[in-house]
């Protein structure tokens, strides 16, 4: 009988592949290292191919080094990184351009002229997303405009486009199956969370034809089968969702107002909201955090955009480190910045600033200040940029937060686990499980194919591992606060 559960975990610098026993504990992981492409200054892409072809082969390997045979897998659940666009031919499967990265900000100045434009007050209120570089659809619409022979290609309908999650579930499915989920949907500027569907007035102003999207379903249910080329065997895929999504699932937020932080390449903070759409007044998205059947329940989101990537910088551009780990034990070397703050904005800055034309800033330098509090100042860096977005989340909705709960790489690093619980002051939960992004892909798939008969279930399989609880006072905490907004002044408005 078939009982272990396949996530596909496609990241921004990796694809992952986790083998799940039905109770959420990992039996096998595999990751591959994906490439970065910068074309030019502020642009970001993938190769669409590689994205394919390490995603298979992280998932074959996975499954053989849990001792498995495929025919063991029950279900297969993706995940995925989010706004990122790929473009393909129909026909022969062949990516037409590389994918452009969720980060990439070539078309800053088309969302300029989107802000400008009568739309701009229709796509907050339509698809709960501010106008922004950073979601999917000013991406396709450059790739159309730009790359020679696409929209001719779309026009004869050889077109296809989709975010990462279209693109997986299309090759799986050996070209049978062109959709995605709500979560995914409602990252592309192009979809209207209201009434759940690509938003007709949108497409037509941009000039992208609804012909090349995906269709878009509920993240948890059949999706299709792979093809037997694939495993061996057909497996179904039975969830699918958006990685802060699926991460959000995986931590079993599954109350209004609980909440939880991944800190990955960035920092993707999320609320549960319930059944009705929120509305934010400081900056946030509302975002669909997944649907299950007829249920759709929304999430209120705000996206931090550089913060693992902070120490990815450290010590593949400066060198001050040798390993994502070394930066804890460099941190703790000093006992504070020594006055430095450190805003990492080089891609600009996410939720609640959003300013795309804010650069990364060092402040408070001097003589005395070394490497080490430099590194400190990073680190800390992801947490004020954290407590920014929950702030502005406790505004919104008058929620009083009782705690929150975290993963990815980041979440490993005591010493910045700790610095956050002191500047929120409110208890961080760290799971037993911290690859809760794969977890939420794998649950919704138990879920969607009936491994798992509902959310109380699947909530009773969540552990944790680790409490934080806050250490320094509240005036320390709002002094060292008031400092970073200093700084962050500094940083706007710079490109």
């Amino acid at each position: 009988m078939r009982k272990f559960l396949l996530a596909l975990d496609q990241g921004t610098t990796s694809s992952r592949a986790i083998v799940f026993d039905p109770d959420g504990r990992p039996v096998e992981k595999v990751s591959k290292e994906i490439r970065q492409i910068y074309p030019r200054p502020g642009w970001v892409e993938h190769d669409p191919e590689e994205i394919w072809s390490s995603q298979l082969e992280v998932a074959r390997q996975a499954i053989l080094a849990a001792g498995l045979e495929p025919g063991d897998i029950a279900v297969v659940g993706i995940t995925n990184q989010r706004e990122t666009v790929v473009i393909w031919d129909k026909e022969t499967g062949r990516p037409l351009y590389n994918a452009i990265v969720w980060q990439c900000r070539r078309t800053a100045p088309l969302c300029e002229e989107l802000r400008r434009s009568p739309l701009a007050g229709e796509i907050k209120g339509k698809t709960g997303l501010v106008i922004d570089a950073y979601f999917s659809a000013t991406k396709i619409k450059w790739l159309l405009d730009n790359v020679p022979g696409i929209r001719e290609g779309a026009d004869r309908g050889r077109v296809l486009c989709g975010t990462i999650d279209s693109w997986l579930l299309w090759r799986l499915t050996g070209g049978q199956v062109h959709a995605t989920d709500y979560s995914n949907a409602s990252r592309t500027m192009l979809f209207n969370i209201h009434e759940l569907k690509w938003e007709e007035d949108l497409l037509r102003e941009l000039g992208i034809p609804a012909t090349i999207l995906p269709e878009v379903r509920p993240s948890c249910g059949y999706f299709g089968t792979t093809d037997r080329a694939i495993f061996g065997v057909p497996v179904p895929v039975t969830g699918m969702a958006g990685d802060q999504q699926a991460a959000l699932f995986g931590q079993c937020c599954f109350t209004p107002g609980m909440v939880k932080n991944t800190y990955g390449t960035g920092c993707f903070i999320l609320m549960n909201a319930g059944t009705e759409v929120p509305v934010s007044k400081r900056g946030l998205l509302s975002t669909i955090a997944w649907g299950i059947g007829n249920e759709v329940y929304y999430a209120l989101e705000g996206s931090v955009f550089i913060a693992g990537a902070v120490v990815q910088w450290l010590r593949d551009e400066l060198g001050l480190i040798a390993s994502a780990a070394e930066s804890e034990e460099y941190a703790l070397r000093v006992e504070d910045t020594n006055g430095v703050f450190f805003v990492p904005a080089f891609v600009g800055l996410g939720a609640p600033y959003w300013d795309m034309y804010a650069r990364g800033t060092i402040c408070g330098l001097t003589r005395g200040a070394n490497k080490y509090h430099l590194v400190r100042a990073a680190l800390e860096a992801i947490a004020y940029q954290t407590k920014a977005v929950l702030d502005a989340m406790v505004s919104d909705t008058g929620i009083v937060l009782q705690g929150m709960r975290i993963d990815g790489g980041a979440a490993q690093n005591n010493f910045l686990m700790q610095f956050q619980a002191d500047l929120i002051q409110i208890p961080v939960d760290r799971p037993k499980v911290n690859e809760t992004t794969a977890l939420g892909a794998a649950f919704l798939a138990g879920l969607g194919a009936g491994v798992y008969s509902g959310l109380e279930e699947i909530k009773n399989k969540w552990q944790v591992d680790r409490t934080f609880t806050p250490r320094m006072s509240l005036d320390k905490a709002a002094v060292l606060y008031r400092n970073w907004e200093k700084a962050v002044a500094r940083a706007k408005d710079w490109a």
